[in-house]
């Protein structure tokens, strides 16, 4: 599926009327209002969903075509990272059922390792990748002037959110996860705005008029699908070009990465910006060199000066999540999700990260990129979930093995 220039000139003439849009087609006396629930397409994604959501078919997509000279990252014919150390890497790797460990060490790749049926060239489901995605995508907005600043509220965008509690949201409690939207949490019920919020081929609309406030934005942190598809929405109406042809054009291609598919709510809609794109793991490896680089990218600036220092600072309701991204300090043995007093999975880190400026994408089924400033070092892991301890096998996933294996492997130099 291509994008339709067409489509998106029109969008952008037609914002002034996003408002009647919203509000949905008009009915007559007679005609008895249509429950959103009542929508086939949504019944069938949940009825999916709350039978196994790691099963979940992302459909329909739509093709992002990348960089059209992609040439693959340079890569070390001697590393300075042991050898030693690289074999634990890549054998801890595949222990814990990954499909992809990329290792980036001062320029150049000196691991790249996928598991069997996957290459360097196969579009692998992003999960929460694309939260910190999302957020570079914001810097390059501003970077633009198509986006003042973080602090710029979202009804400047979404203008039927003015004068509303949703519409003091400001663009970077989208990104840091203190929108004051409820949380992310499971419920069967097709009536529930967190479902319509992520399943409905109007997943937009219901996520601005019925998705609920539970707090004063900036005052709570509360991880949620909801604000981070949200940000593709503000990005649309900012830039007024589609949220995956702006990530293509302006993040992808720049970068020389490839391209993959993005998840739409339905045909020719809005592209979801928290969640499931596709993208070859090469590429979420380049974004993390991106960072590494302070917004950089072969002496090209992408991102605002300062940005990236933003992204990896933590707030006072969270000062282990940033911008779309994890902060590695202080040390916690176990770090939650969700907000600390919320049920939910708590990863293992089995000892403090060696370099204590690592930042980090972080994604279900345990999707890292480790990003260690101070050792010039990208580490990526991609796959399912890693297995889980038993008694005959206690050893579990552990977010800091990975990183800091290698960081010990490091050579000293002569």
């Amino acid at each position: 599926m291509g994008f339709r220039h067409k489509r998106r000139h029109a969008r952008t003439a037609v914002t002034t009327l996003l408002c009647a849009a919203l509000a949905g087609p008009a009915l007559s006396a007679d005609t008895p209002p249509t429950k959103p629930s009542d929508d086939p397409v949504y019944r069938e994604r949940l009825d999916v969903y709350v039978t196994d959501y790691s099963k979940f078919v992302y459909t329909p997509m739509a093709q992002v075509p990348g960089a059209p000279d992609w040439t693959p990252l340079p890569s070390a014919p001697d590393s300075a990272i042991s050898q030693a150390a690289l074999e634990k890497a890549t054998d801890y790797a595949r222990r814990m059922n990954s499909t992809a460990l990329i290792v980036w060490h001062k320029g150049q790749v000196a691991l790249e390792w996928y598991g069997e049926g996957v290459t360097h060239t196969t579009p692998l489901v992003s999960k929460s990748l694309s939260k910190p995605l999302a957020a570079i995508a914001v810097g390059r907005a501003i970077a633009l002037g198509k986006i003042t600043s973080l602090d710029q509220p979202i009804a400047d965008f979404i203008p039927e959110l003015a004068g509303t509690q949703k519409g003091r949201i400001k663009v970077r409690h989208l990104l840091d996860m203190r929108s004051g939207m409820q949380h992310q949490s499971f419920s069967p019920d097709p009536e529930s705005p967190l479902n319509l919020g992520f399943l409905s081929p109007e997943h937009t609309r219901h996520i601005i008029a019925s998705y609920p406030m539970i707090a004063e934005p900036g005052t709570l942190y509360s991880y949620a699908n909801a604000p981070a598809d949200l940000v593709g929405e503000v990005i649309t109406r900012a830039t007024g070009r589609d949220y995956a042809e702006f990530v293509d054009t302006e993040v992808l291609r720049p970068l020389g990465a490839m391209g993959g598919t993005f998840w739409l709510n339905r045909p020719g809609g809005e592209a979801h910006s928290g969640c499931c794109m596709m993208l070859p793991a090469e590429t979420f490896a380049r974004l993390g060199v991106l960072l590494l680089h302070d917004g950089t990218w072969e002496e090209t600036r992408l991102l605002p000066e300062g940005y990236v220092a933003q992204m990896r600072t933590g707030t006072p309701q969270n000062p282990h999540f940033g911008l779309g991204v994890w902060i590695g300090a202080p040390y916690v043995e176990r770090r939650p999700f969700g907000a600390p007093d919320q049920p939910g999975p708590r990863v293992l880190h089995s000892e403090p990260y060696l370099d204590p400026d690592l930042f980090l994408f972080d994604g279900n089924a345990d999707q890292i990129v480790d990003i260690a400033p101070g050792h010039d070092l990208v580490v990526l892991r991609m796959g399912g979930n890693p297995p889980r301890p038993t008694e005959e096998n206690p050893e579990e996933w552990d977010n800091s093995y990975l990183v800091n294996t290698l960081i010990r492997g490091m050579k000293s130099p002569e």
